[in-house]
């Protein structure tokens, strides 16, 4: 299985994977799983008529993985920002060390809990308890679905710390503008100016991808802040700060 050795990493500052582990995934009897499985077996369908054409392009757009998906955008505000050789370095250093460490975080969470993805629990809606989860044994994803357990979504935690750690040490989640392109969409360039609005844009792809439920993507987006967060706070102070404390 994918990421199956990283629980095992030692992190950069975490004090360990499990430091963030998020509470189980929600109950199969409950109402928000009814609601959460009925919306990703209509929008993450690879035969989805619900999906916009708009949604379907994001979908695809965040397919990429790796530092491809989220290292361009630091790069990008550094320049932007024209911060310094030492600021510039600290600045990237925290971002690279954060999500690293929630790559580390996530992938503790998923296979600790080893939630079913979608495409397994929407051909076995039958067998879940939940009476609203009506089984279809043909659905597909909108693409391959990854080789690792569901919960909570890895995209989600990513930008979540990404996020917290910009937002963290530039005091605003609003930025100048940052581009990206994406192997897995060709041609197509997506731009923000509000960093929630780019981390909602990656919750909201992985639904419509079909890879990832409404609450997993809401756990892994505030599992990731907290992550970012907690780098800023705790690693490559500056030297007068450190001093004083």
């Amino acid at each position: 299985m994918v990421g199956s050795v990283f629980p095992a990493v030692t992190p950069f500052i975490l004090t360990d994977g499990s430091q963030f582990r998020p509470p189980p995934p929600i109950s199969l009897q409950s109402e928000e799983w009814a609601h959460d499985y009925n919306e990703i077996k209509a929008l993450g369908s690879k035969t989805s008529t619900e999906r916009s054409a708009q949604a379907t392009e994001t979908a695809r757009f965040w397919l990429m993985v790796g530092p491809p998906a989220y290292h361009p955008i630091a790069r990008q505000i550094v320049v932007a920002r024209h911060l310094d050789t030492i600021d510039s370095a600290r600045f990237m250093a925290l971002y690279a060390m954060a999500l690293t460490d929630a790559y580390i975080a996530v992938f503790d969470a998923k296979y600790h809990y080893e939630f079913w993805r979608p495409v397994t629990a929407i051909r076995n809606g039958d067998i879940d308890g939940n009476p609203a989860t009506e089984r279809d044994a043909a659905w597909q994803p909108i693409d391959n679905t990854p080789m690792h357990p569901e919960y909570p979504c890895a995209h989600c935690i990513e930008s979540g710390a990404a996020v917290a750690v910009i937002e963290a040490l530039l005091g605003s989640e609003d930025v100048p503008e940052v581009s990206m392109t994406s192997p897995t969409a060709p041609g197509v360039t997506h731009r923000w100016t509000n960093l929630r609005v780019l981390a909602d844009e990656v919750a909201t792809a992985r639904i419509c991808a079909g890879f990832h439920y409404r609450f997993s993507t809401r756990v892994g987006t505030e599992m990731g802040r907290k992550i970012g967060q907690y780098a800023v706070q705790h690693a490559m102070q500056p030297a007068s700060l450190a001093v004083s404390q």
